[in-house]
């Protein structure tokens, strides 16, 4: 990936370098702009490279990877931009080419009269080329503010959602009962103390009876709870809390999806922190819940992604036990499992998260959008299908983008309905 990265950093400079120093923008032809552009680059490349292969503070790799972030966002933009020239300008010259040679000195004139100057500054105008390389950095630089807004402001914006879920089948004794849900924590990303232990503090304060957590504790080693164990070991409820795997919590991403002694290892410490914390881990298997000698079942199962994510669930094995409840509660990381596999079984409810929403869009009662949904089909919310639903945690953590736009950090508190 720093590889690619830095390919792909690489091709955005040099093809903007190289157009706006064919602008008449005085500054873009001196040296020092020369060296203020390669050296932030090259910087940047440098910052990249040392915040993921060497240990340094959070903060400091939080505010690499959020420049990172920012400046390939605005690059990517503007070279959307001068396509759209170059794109314009090339198929003036491919018509040139295949137009009769007595249309030549029509479209000459053709060109000259897209290059002329604009008709709203007609004696010290600029050609539309020049308009567009100039607007354009302006367009690039529009996405800065709401970015950093992201990071600055809505990061730890934790947001309540209470959400009904009506059960046909729910045991009398199980109506009104309260579940509390948070997924993708991310711990490796944090780099505030107070502002995470604010956002339990908003879960507990709900007092919900039972507690999900549905995957992806840390980014990619255990050792990145250490710090906020503490803080999330108050997650507690009266009916206990239920916690399964992520993808990222098998540690793939940092040992190589081969089997390793330090990636067994890993995950071996990982599974201890949700024993130490209190947590009961489901690892493909079932917890029956019994309230006034009435039961339902609580299902978990290791990460089972479509596509290139982690396969490791088996849902057949955690079902194995629960054919007489009425009530089955899923808790699996990835929502694609629920088209895949979940649908096919008498799973009541199916309760994910790994999508964060993309962590950028618009949400609110009645609207959502985040370009997650030309990624997953069930990306955010409730879904139904007849009477088995999915819900979609959008996370409480951030990874990557240290921020959120629009899409803010979720806790979630449902209802169970007999009905």
């Amino acid at each position: 990936m720093l590889i690619i990265n830095a390919i792909l950093l690489f091709l955005l400079d040099f093809y903007i370098f190289f157009a706006l120093r064919a602008t008449k923008i005085q500054f873009v032809k001196t040296k020092w702009f020369t060296f203020i552009w390669w050296g932030y680059s090259i910087s940047l490349l440098v910052g990249l490279f040392i915040s993921a292969k060497f240990d340094i503070p959070l903060i400091i790799r939080s505010v690499i990877l959020v420049a990172f972030f920012m400046t390939a966002v605005c690059k990517f933009i503007y070279v959307i931009i001068l396509l759209i020239d170059d794109v314009r300008r090339g198929g003036i010259w491919v018509s040139r080419l295949f137009k009769p040679k007595k249309d030549v000195e029509t479209i000459e004139e053709h060109i000259e009269e897209l290059e002329a100057p604009l008709p709203e500054v007609p004696k010290k105008g600029i050609s539309r080329s020049e308009f567009l390389l100039r607007s354009g950095v302006v367009v690039a630089s529009l996405p800065l503010l709401p970015l950093a807004w992201g990071v600055i402001s809505s990061a730890y914006d934790y947001r309540l959602r209470r959400q009904k879920l009506i059960l046909p089948n729910l045991p009398s004794s199980f109506h009104g009962m309260t579940i509390g849900q948070i997924s993708d924590v991310h711990s490796g990303s944090f780099y505030n103390h107070k502002a995470v232990l604010g956002g339990v503090e908003m879960l507990l304060a709900e007092k919900p009876d039972v507690i999900f957590f549905t995957g992806d504790l840390v980014n990619n080693v255990a050792s990145e709870m250490y710090d906020y164990q503490d803080i999330f070991a108050k997650v507690n409820a009266p009916l206990g809390v239920y916690s399964t795997l992520g993808n990222h919590d098998y540690g793939d991403y940092y040992y190589g999806a081969t089997d390793s002694p330090e990636k067994r290892k890993n995950l071996e410490d990982l599974i201890k922190t949700h024993k130490a914390m209190g947590w009961d881990l489901l690892m493909d298997e079932n917890r029956i819940l019994k309230v006034n000698n009435e039961e339902l079942a609580i299902v978990g199962v290791q990460n089972w992604g479509a596509g290139r994510f982690p396969k490791k669930g088996d849902l057949k094995k955690a079902l194995v036990g629960t054919e007489d409840q009425s009530v089955k509660l899923l808790l699996s990381h990835d929502p694609t499992h629920w088209r895949e596999q979940v649908l096919a079984t008498d799973v009541d409810v199916m309760f994910a998260g790994h999508t964060h929403g993309m962590q950028f869009g618009v949400r609110g009662e009645n609207f959502q959008w985040s370009p997650a949904k030309f990624i997953y089909k069930e990306w955010a919310g409730l879904y139904e299908e007849g009477d088995q639903k999915l819900y979609v945690n959008t996370g409480y953590g951030f990874l990557g983008y240290p921020g959120r736009v629009g899409i803010l950090p979720e806790i979630t508190i449902f209802e169970l309905v007999k009905g």
